[in-house]
């Protein structure tokens, strides 16, 4: 059945647009702002595009919602609303006192989609997470990639399931009691299929950053851009149910008006959340340090919940391998000191002098107004594995009890935790840079680019994935079967356990970061954290410690391995593990 439907689309920069749908072909009429506008009768799945200029090929709709042909076919009507939601008794979740596990699509399961998804999320339920943290799902050429090199912003990937699909997994999650978080990208479009400068101005002139053009946030024109973008976050937190967002790379948003784009989303979310009833999230993934992403508005800060904390991750790792090439630099030189800077003040470059940057980086938090909860800390992410030569994770070069000891520090952190999918259980397949371009050339160049880079810095060229090889791809897919196995399955339990020692102790969600106290030996390789009443102490080193905790030690709460023995205010910690203490 038809009936009348508007169609509007903005489109500033062609003379002439027409409409087709399902075949036919319809004159529409522009206003002054350049919106295009025609009513014509159209099923609820018609298939629609826009003819601009004198193009015999029709282009998708910029806000089109469904692109089951891919991203350079027509799109498809999409009614949001149709889909009979189950999650009413969902108030949702707010992030403090949470933990985060980002999941990729297509390889958290073998079939890769969200129906296969959602039918795993009883392991995430008993691992005892709070939120699934998606990487992109937007539509993009090809049938894999990691989501980063979408150009359909308002579509949901078909391969994935498309929007019902989309939908569905959401409200599976609600009704396990699990929220969920979409990473987004706003800073860049994907090299295929980018179709909106034939409609308007979306990229600034002669503004680029490391993926292109720069997005048109204060130019000309630049106010129905910014609509475009505040519309799309809209979309994802009302139509979908989603409780938050992860907004990708915020450092290149260039954005010179006196209300930065960041502030005034945070804004419009935090309407959103009154009218919606429930808390709605938005994390910020920024490479400047600045405490005033997550400053609040009236404080002057852009009023975003929460930013990643890349710092901590680079202390964490470097301490647990020893690795202190490129960025690492400072945090190895730092030795377990950058660890404890992390944990005192979420930022190790607080605005002193970054090696790897050559010059000074960071502002320092004020740990008596920002809470720990604001910053994402995390043992292993997405970019943190993907983007090393051959994708391997940090379980390739760790013991089980180094993976273990590397856990407990990160969920008995002050921060917001964040796991990467399979590292419960110390997954052994890797997670690596894949795409699926299917023009030849920009596979080949896709190819060669990545191969190239790292053979400049002394990869062999022979041991750096082709991103473009099917197989690369299917090797980034998890094993699930290792969680029957050892030492996977005893991991698993680790995590379990710290979870829910977690969400049960107030001492290990306490976010005050200004009463942090770390203390530790780079010689002998330890560290005790303080977290209340409670002592977190991890021995990095192959011996048995003996530590002065410098308080009577009255019980072993947990120990990721052999539990440690106490006597008075020491305890002697076995060889690579980690043990959580009560004190009288």
């Amino acid at each position: 059945m038809s009936d009348p439907v508007e169609f509007a689309v903005w489109a500033p920069l062609p003379e002439r647009v027409r409409l087709t749908v399902d075949g036919a072909v319809h004159d529409m009429q522009r206003d002054d702002a350049g919106w295009w506008c025609a009513e014509v009768a159209a099923g609820p799945e018609a298939d629609y595009g826009f003819l601009l200029d004198d193009t015999e090929a029709a282009r998708p709709d910029p806000r089109s919602r469904r692109q089951p042909d891919g991203v350079h076919g027509l799109s498809r009507r999409f009614d949001p609303a149709a889909y009979v939601w189950g999650d009413g008794a969902w108030t949702g979740r707010r992030l403090a006192g949470g933990v985060v596990y980002e999941l990729h699509v297509g390889t958290f399961t073998r079939d890769g989609t969200f129906d296969s998804a959602l039918r795993n999320l009883d392991h995430l339920v008993e691992l005892g997470v709070d939120f699934v943290e998606l990487l992109p799902v937007n539509g993009f050429n090809g049938t894999h990639n990691w989501g980063y090199d979408g150009v359909a912003w308002y579509a949901v990937q078909e391969t994935y399931g498309g929007p019902a699909g989309y939908q569905r997994f959401v409200d599976a999650c609600h009704q396990r009691g699990i929220g969920v978080i979409q990473d987004v990208v706003y800073n860049h479009l994907g090299p295929s299929g980018n179709y909106l400068p034939e409609f308007f101005p979306i990229f600034t002139d002669g503004g680029a950053n490391s993926w292109g053009n720069s997005i048109n946030l204060s130019g000309p024109d630049s106010d129905e851009v910014r609509r475009y973008i505040l519309d799309n976050v809209l979309m994802w937190l009302r139509d979908m149910h989603v409780d938050g967002l992860r907004l990708d790379a915020v450092h290149a948003l260039v954005d010179e008006r006196a209300t930065h784009l960041l502030e005034e989303m945070a804004a419009e979310v935090e309407k959103l959340s009154v009218a919606e009833g429930r808390p709605l999230t938005l994390i910020a993934e920024s490479d400047l340090n600045d405490p005033g992403m997550v400053t609040p508005r009236v404080a002057g800060g852009r009023g975003l919940d929460a930013q990643w904390s890349d710092d901590f991750h680079h202390a964490l790792h470097t301490t647990l391998t020893g690795e202190g090439q490129g960025y690492y630099a400072d945090f190895a030189a730092a030795g377990i000191g950058a660890v404890a800077k992390t944990l005192t003040g979420a930022f190790f470059h607080a605005g002193d002098w970054s090696s790897f940057r050559r010059r000074h980086h960071g502002r320092p938090v004020d740990t008596a107004m920002l809470p720990g909860w604001k910053f994402v800390g995390y043992l292993q992410n997405h970019d943190q594995i993907g983007n090393r030569a051959v994708g391997d994770r940090i379980s390739a070069s760790l013991s089980p009890g180094l993976l273990a000891v590397g856990a407990t520090l990160v969920l008995t952190a002050p921060f917001t935790p964040m796991l990467f999918m399979g590292e419960e259980w110390g997954a052994s397949t890797p997670w690596q840079f894949f795409t699926s371009h299917p023009e030849p050339e920009l596979g080949k160049a896709t190819a060669e680019g990545r191969i190239g880079e790292f053979a400049e810095h002394g990869w062999d060229a022979a041991v750096v994935p082709d991103p473009q090889d099917p197989e690369t791809f299917a090797r980034s897919k998890l094993d699930w079967a290792e969680l029957a196995e050892e030492p996977h399955a005893q991991l698993f339990a680790v995590y379990k356990a710290l979870i829910a020692l977690r969400h049960a102790h107030p001492d290990l969600v306490d976010p005050d970061l200004s009463g942090m106290a770390v203390s530790w030996d780079d010689a002998d390789r330890w560290l005790v954290v303080t977290r209340g009443s409670l002592r977190v102490v991890a021995n990095l080193s192959d011996q048995p410690r003996e530590v002065d905790l410098d308080v009577p030690a009255s019980e072993v709460l947990f120990a990721t391995g052999e539990v440690p023995t106490l006597d008075g205010e020491t305890i002697t910690v076995p060889a690579e593990s980690a043990a959580i203490v009560a004190t009288r």
